[in-house]
């Protein structure tokens, strides 16, 4: 008895990790906050424009290498087309309006004002409605959800939404930490917070990139409030098992639990895995270690943070495109949609702050943390996109994520799947909910 009473307080143990506490403000933390909540509106001036246009007036360009494309980065010559287009055609006061279309909110947590969008369904009479948060990565934004919004909160088959859009502390229209050691679990506790504000006790989560993260650590602190986690992006941390599927896998992968499908997207395992995340990983070596040197130019130079931002949703798509003139950028996304993502970092001034998020999560070694340790154990459904930087073949997925209620693997896309393939991330999610919900 006493060895199945330590064996089962193990097993709970390990089911959670603590939720912590922490303040970001400046200076010392008061005594008491205001927990109310405020509408917010996006706004902006003709000065703001002026000072946008004046920059970018003055901008210098380098002369891009011949028949390099994207492969030193953003191509200058089409670059300036990307700039023209910002300069002349773009309508920002337009696009504000078209931000304002959904609900914003502010409300103040840890000493932050933490903004996010809330979306309730038009007609929810006679239908299970569910409360969804979606969160971003970097360099995104709440926008890169605009176009799947409708496609949860007016869905006709099934349950229906109620979304939750929160900004990441220190992106867009959230403050940014004050204070140092602002990472992941900080991110996942407010957002949490922020759930409990609203009145929601259960609800499902959706996350790519730093999203995918944090709505794991959500998981992973509140086990009981998350009904299921649905992530495009999901790394695990390297073992014995993943060592030995990589070396029998091309030959034998049934023995190591990996399908055709997984063998045509890991191998040749070091030049899709090695090679191609050192030539795609530059960035985050410098956001992980000096994020304030970097930023100082981008955070100034409206042409070099779209530049910086841009050569993203090119790469981050479709490796390919790296082989184009133009980064196969307006194949999958409108040169509007692009740039109302990048005025939310210049009109914020966020840029920096968006980066040093990968310092305060890659301060020390991220695989001793606690929530590296510890396993997810909510209903979890995974969307592997082809396109994104790393496959994780579900053998390998199940080590972390314990109860994977669905794993698919998406035809097409890359990273950013809620602004790429919108309609295809929420038919995986349905698909996903109508199983935990058994409808």
């Amino acid at each position: 008895n006493s060895l199945e009473y330590i064996l089962s307080s193990i097993t709970q143990q390990v089911k959670s990790i603590p939720l912590g506490e922490g303040w970001w403000g400046a200076g010392e933390k008061p005594l008491s906050e205001d927990d109310k909540i405020y509408p917010f509106k996006v706004q902006t001036s003709d000065e703001e424009i002026e000072d946008l246009h004046e920059r970018i007036d003055r901008a210098r360009y380098p002369d891009p290498l011949e028949d390099s494309s994207f492969h030193y980065g953003f191509n200058s010559t089409y670059l300036k087309k990307v700039v023209s287009y910002w300069r002349n055609n773009f309508d920002w006061k337009k696009q504000v309006e078209v931000l304002n279309k959904y609900p914003h909110f502010k409300t103040r947590i840890e000493g932050l004002d933490v903004h996010y969008v809330h979306v309730r369904p038009p007609r929810p009479e006679n239908r299970k409605v569910l409360p969804l948060m979606l969160v971003h990565g970097w360099p995104g934004s709440f926008y890169e959800f605009y176009k799947i919004l409708p496609l949860l909160t007016e869905n006709q088959d099934g349950p229906v939404f109620e979304v939750i859009c929160p900004s990441i502390p220190g992106y867009g229209f959230s403050d940014a930490p004050q204070k140092q050691g602002f990472d992941s679990m900080a991110a996942a506790r407010i957002f949490l917070t922020l759930m409990e504000r609203l009145g929601f006790s259960q609800f499902y989560l959706q996350g790519g990139d730093w999203g995918s993260l944090i709505t794991t650590n959500m998981a992973q602190m509140k086990p009981k409030c998350v009904k299921g986690l649905h992530l495009n992006m999901f790394m695990i941390r390297k073992g014995f098992k993943m060592m030995l599927s990589i070396m029998i896998g091309p030959y034998l992968p049934f023995l190591v639990g990996l399908t055709r499908e997984d063998v045509r997207r890991l191998f040749p395992y070091i030049e899709k895995n090695v090679w191609e995340i050192l030539r795609e990983t530059g960035y985050f070596h410098m956001q992980a270690t000096k994020p304030d040197t970097a930023g100082c130019g981008v955070n100034d130079s409206p042409v070099g943070l779209a530049a910086y931002i841009l050569e993203k949703f090119s790469t981050w798509t479709d490796l390919k495109n790296r082989d184009l003139v133009d980064g196969g950028l307006e194949r999958k996304f409108s040169l509007d949609d692009l740039l109302t993502n990048v005025m939310i970092y210049w009109t914020t001034g966020s840029i920096v702050s968006s980066m040093r998020f990968y310092k305060e999560n890659f301060k020390n070694n991220i695989d001793k943390r606690v929530d590296a340790r510890t396993g997810i154990f909510v209903p979890t459904g995974l969307a592997a996109f082809p396109g994104e930087l790393m496959h994780t073949p579900k053998s390998w997925a199940q080590l972390r994520y314990r109860n994977i209620y669905s794993y698919t693997f998406m035809p097409r896309g890359g990273h950013f799947a809620a602004f790429e393939e919108p309609q295809m991330l929420a038919n995986d999610l349905l698909q996903f909910v109508k199983k935990v919900e058994k409808l």
